[in-house]
Order: structure tokens, then C-alpha cells, then sequence
């Protein structure tokens, strides 16, 4: 390839293609490798765009609308005759909702005269970069600095070995032809959870196998126990600490043998969907001689700026420690390409909000309760229900909370924590308060507007101290 690049990204998902574009800002002559091929045509957008985050959500919100028009509208009021679905057509939205917008980062790279690269990037040794195109001889690239951003794949297990029909992983789930009548979904994360409350909407009966005691442990417990309740009430069967032991594919049904609480077990599916995790994807990325070092568990070694063991190499996203979160790859791409052009440029790790788009929402930011006292903080916190917020009640979205963790002897805010409608955007709010080492008094102080769920948020601040207006308070302040 003729031309010199000072900067070449390989990888061209969230956190690549938005270091992509920020480097083009800058000056600099960018190049993103892309190898992904996404209904038979190149695709950028990574797993996020084309079989994560984006689909998963358009089915979330297309699920989630015909349940509630079975179950909901007749509360407001509003009649309908049977109601029914096609899942053709509902794959098919899903789809056209990835081709725009990943038809929509070609068009921003091209408008940035950024080179989209279609084909596969390996570091060699010395910093260079050999891309290999779908069609014709690998070329070896000598840009000037390298950003790795190639994202994680699932993780797969021998017990439920993946056969992309009956056992799939999250992908597979985004695209099953029909409805499975009997679903099991290993693993009770924020994807199996989403995935198994798809299917459950559109009328699966769903069953989640969890190996830990614990639901969601990197959650604030009062969270995680309540919003274990809601989803069960919905219909999910949550079975903790069921270790999945073998599973038998037979006349297209596949038996899961498990063992809960030292009893051996088994139950028939339909279909399986594995979601035990994720990890780094580094097959091909590197040569032996690139120089880059692996941490034990496979991730690109990097310090707080994503600076890589060579010099002028960063990596970014699920390469490297951290939450597996498209935000946190986003912001970690602009900060290295930042770095690159002599800024000052940080990512707060104590501010990545973690969010499942579940109905409803859960989200938080910061330190749970649990985390702030294993801190030695002097922990105070506070909790105001949705069940009394005018907004939520005329909207029929009252299940859930919002609750704050503060220190005592500081008052400065240490976390937020929601279930709730909007649990997603509100939450927001926490984040910036977090951001500005907000007290919180500071937000006891503000304004919000009403009716607004947010109000939700001036409440729980206010419980912090007692204060709460919409709640009977044990402790009352001046």
C-alpha cells in the first residue's frame, strides 16, 4: 500500500471507529482494519452494533411492546382484539435497525477520510502492521502508532459445547426462526438475563442456570435481591448455584444435567443459550515477536492509558482490564488517540455506568454499599421507591428504586443505584454528580421538575438525611 498512515486502528467497533474518527479530527491519516462480515457484506460496528448491543435492544424493545399491549393496555383503559406477532418481521426490524447504523459509521469514516481497511490486521514486531484484504496479497503498514481494538468473543464451555442450532451462543439467540417452547439460558448475567427476557416475552418458558449462590454480585444486594424478585414475578425461572454438569443433544431436544444444592438433577429444552462471559479476542492479532504482553488471563497488558509493552501501541475495550462495556471502549479509544496528540487525557474508571435493559431497567454507577464499607468508609444511604412518584404512577411504571451511598463524615456521594423505567438515563445524573465530586446536598438543593421520574432522585437524597417528603422518615432533620 503506498500511501503512509500515521495512525492505523484494527478493529472497527465502538471504541475503534470513534478513536478512528477522533484522530481524523486531529490531522492524522487514519486507517481501520476491519475483517467482520455481517449478512454476507463487510460491517463495521463490532459485536456492539451487529450481534450485541443493538440487536439485543431492538428485540428488548419490540418484546417488551408486545407484552405490554397484551398485558398493559387494558389498565389504561384501551381494548384490543387478539393480538399477535411475526417474529420474520420483528428479525427483520432488528436487522434493518444494524444495516443503518452501521451503514452510518462507513459513511462517517469516509466523511472523516478515514481508509476502512476490509480485511484482517496482525501487529508484527517493530510496530508494524501486516493487513491481509479478502482478496489479494498481504501488505505490511509502517504507521506511525497502532491502536488494538479488536473487542472479546463468547466465552464457550465443554459442558454446553455451542452447535449454532440447538446450543447457541448470544448471537445465535438473536435469531432464532421461531419461538422455542422450552428455553434454558446458562448463565444469569446482563446477557443471559436479556436474552432469556426476550424469549420469554414473545412466549418461552424460561429457565436460568446460574453456578454462583449469589445473583449478580457486582450489584448492591438490595438491588440485586429486588430486582432477582421482579424478574422471577415477570416469569424467569432463576435457579442459583445450578452447576451445569453435562448437556445430551437428542431427537432435537437437548437435556441439561445439573446439580443444585448436592442433588443431581436434569430438565429438557428446546433450545440452550450459553452465556457464562466473555474474552478478549487476540487469535491472529499478534505475532510472536509484536512485543505486546498478555496478563495471565489473556488481555493485552496496558497501564491507565491503554498504553501497550511497546512503545506507540495502545489497546483499548475488552482487550484490556476492565468492564466489557462499548462506553468504557469508546472513551478509552478518544483518551488513547488524545494521549497520542500530547493530551492530558484520563478515563474515569470510578464513573463507567453498568446497565441491564431489562423491563425494568437496572442501573448504577460508583460503589455499592457493600464496596464503600469494604473501603472504610462511614456509610450512609438512602431509598426512595417509584410506587409513590406521580410520574411513574400515571405512567404504570412503579416498580423499583433509586438509592444513594454517601460517606457520613464527608457527605460526598460514593454511588447510585436504579431499577426502575429509565433506569438507564437516569442514572446519568449519579454519574455527573459523581463526576464533580458532588455532595449530597448538592443534589438535595436542586430543582427537579414534576411530574418527572427523576424526582425519584431528589427524594432518595433527601431519604440520605431523613428528609424525604413523599416517605414517613424514622430520622428527621433541620
Amino acid at each position: 500500500m503506498s500511501q503512509q498512515f500515521d495512525l492505523v486502528v484494527i478493529g472497527g467497533g465502538p471504541g475503534g471507529y470513534e478513536a478512528a474518527i477522533r484522530a481524523a479530527q486531529l490531522g492524522f491519516k487514519v486507517a481501520c482494519i476491519e475483517k467482520r462480515i455481517h449478512n454476507g457484506k463487510p460491517s463495521l460496528g463490532g459485536t456492539c452494533l451487529n450481534v450485541g448491543c443493538i440487536p439485543s435492544k431492538a428485540l428488548l424493545d419490540s418484546s417488551h411492546r408486545y407484552e405490554s399491549t397484551v398485558h398493559e393496555l387494558a389498565d389504561h383503559g384501551i381494548s384490543t382484539g387478539e393480538v399477535s406477532f411475526d417474529l420474520e418481521k420483528i428479525l427483520a426490524r432488528k436487522d434493518k435497525v444494524v444495516d443503518n447504523l452501521t451503514g452510518g459509521i462507513a459513511q462517517l469514516l469516509k466523511g472523516n477520510g478515514i481508509e476502512w481497511l476490509q480485511g484482517t490486521g496482525k501487529l508484527l514486531a517493530g510496530k508494524k502492521v501486516e493487513f491481509t484484504p479478502f482478496e489479494g496479497e498481504a501488505q505490511v503498514l509502517e504507521p506511525k502508532y497502532v491502536i488494538l481494538a479488536t473487542g472479546s468473543v463468547p466465552v464457550n464451555i465443554p459442558v454446553a459445547a455451542v452447535d449454532e442450532d440447538l446450543i447457541v451462543d448470544s448471537t445465535g439467540a438473536l435469531k432464532f426462526p421461531e419461538v422455542p417452547k422450552r428455553l434454558g439460558v446458562i448463565g444469569a448475567g446482563v446477557i443471559g438475563l436479556e436474552l432469556g427476557s426476550v424469549w420469554r416475552r414473545l412466549g418461552a418458558e424460561v429457565v436460568v442456570f446460574e453456578a454462583l449462590d449469589s445473583f449478580l454480585p457486582m450489584a448492591d444486594k438490595e438491588v440485586a435481591k429486588t430486582y432477582r424478585k421482579i424478574l422471577e414475578k415477570q416469569g424467569l425461572d432463576i435457579r442459583m448455584g445450578a452447576k451445569v454438569a453435562a448437556t445430551q443433544v437428542n431427537d432435537r431436544e437437548v437435556t441439561i444435567q445439573y446439580t443444585q444444592a448436592g442433588e443431581e438433577k436434569a430438565q429438557v429444552f428446546d433450545k440452550v443459550i450459553v452465556c457464562v462471559g466473555r474474552k478478549p479476542y487476540t487469535e491472529g492479532l499478534l505475532s510472536e515477536d509484536s512485543g505486546i504482553r498478555l496478563t495471565e488471563r489473556g488481555f493485552v497488558d496496558v497501564n491507565e492509558q491503554c498504553q501497550t509493552s511497546v512503545d506507540g501501541v495502545y489497546a483499548i475495550g475488552d482487550l484490556v482490564r476492565g468492564a466489557m462495556l462499548a462506553h468504557k471502549a469508546m472513551e478509552e479509544g478518544v483518551m488513547a488517540v488524545e494521549r497520542i496528540h500530547g493530551h492530558a487525557a484520563q478515563v474515569n474508571y470510578d464513573t463507567i455506568i453498568s446497565v441491564i435493559y431489562t423491563h425494568p431497567e437496572a442501573a448504577w454507577v460508583g460503589l455499592t454499599e457493600e464496596q464503600a464499607t469494604e473501603k472504610g468508609y462511614s456509610v450512609k444511604t438512602g431509598q426512595f421507591p417509584f410506587a409513590v412518584n406521580g410520574r411513574a404512577l400515571a405512567a404504570g411504571e412503579s416498580a423499583g428504586f433509586v438509592k444513594f451511598v454517601a460517606d457520613e463524615k464527608t457527605d460526598r456521594l460514593l454511588g447510585m443505584h436504579v431499577i426502575g423505567a429509565g433506569a438507564s438515563d437516569i442514572v446519568h445524573q449519579g454519574m455527573i454528580a459523581l463526576e464533580f465530586v458532588s455532595s449530597v446536598e448538592d443534589l438535595q438543593l436542586m430543582t427537579f421538575g414534576h411530574p418527572t421520574y427523576s424526582e425519584v432522585v431528589h427524594e432518595a437524597a433527601l431519604a440520605v438525611d431523613g428528609r424525604a417528603i413523599h416517605a414517613i422518615q424514622r430520622k428527621r432533620k433541620k
